[in-house]
């Protein structure tokens, strides 16, 4: 049976430098992925509290327009001089459900208004991811062109580009 020998054209020298980028590298890339999922989530979470603020103020929409039909109706029985029994229990029913309204309405709409706040809240924390990510891939790639150059500044540029990258990345946590 032949025995395989594998030959190399050339002896690969140990490269400290190399392996120490490589090493770098992947930590960035690491960062990076974690970065880009909070992003990702971070903007669902404010799609889904704008879709809830936007059903919200529809159901203030409709809350008023009732409002404002109970209204029409007290205009409608002034303007035809509606006067006696029914009339005046149609105008304390119609004043009932105006105040429920009406109260309704301001509920409905400071929870609205809580929404939008929190999907605001999470555009502003995700662009800080966003930023942060974007960085991070900027220090992934300088990192890397180290093997293609052997040039040391390379990875000092990657570096400092993650380090800014995880500090603005970092930074969104904090965004209230």
């Amino acid at each position: 049976m032949a025995e395989l020998e594998i030959h190399h054209e050339v002896e690969h020298e140990s490269d400290p430098t190399g392996r120490t980028v490589g090493i770098l590298a992947a930590v960035l890339a690491v960062a990076l992925a974690i970065v880009t999922i909070a992003s990702h989530r971070t903007h669902t979470a404010a799609i889904m509290h704008k879709s809830t603020a936007n059903d919200d103020w529809s159901h203030y929409q409709a809350t008023r327009v009732k409002y404002h039909n109970l209204e029409l109706g007290e205009n409608l029985l002034d303007v035809f001089g509606a006067k006696g029994a029914a009339a005046d229990k149609m105008l304390a029913d119609y004043a009932a459900q105006k105040k429920d309204y009406a109260q309704r309405a301001d509920v409905i709409q400071k929870k609205a208004e809580s929404f939008d706040a929190l999907a605001e809240t999470d555009e502003n924390r995700a662009f800080r991811y966003d930023v942060g990510e974007g960085l991070l891939e900027i220090g992934v790639v300088l990192s890397s062109l180290y093997f293609i150059s052997k040039k040391k500044m390379f990875p000092v540029m990657g570096v400092t580009a993650g380090v800014g990258g995880i500090l603005i990345a970092t930074s969104g946590v904090f965004v209230a």
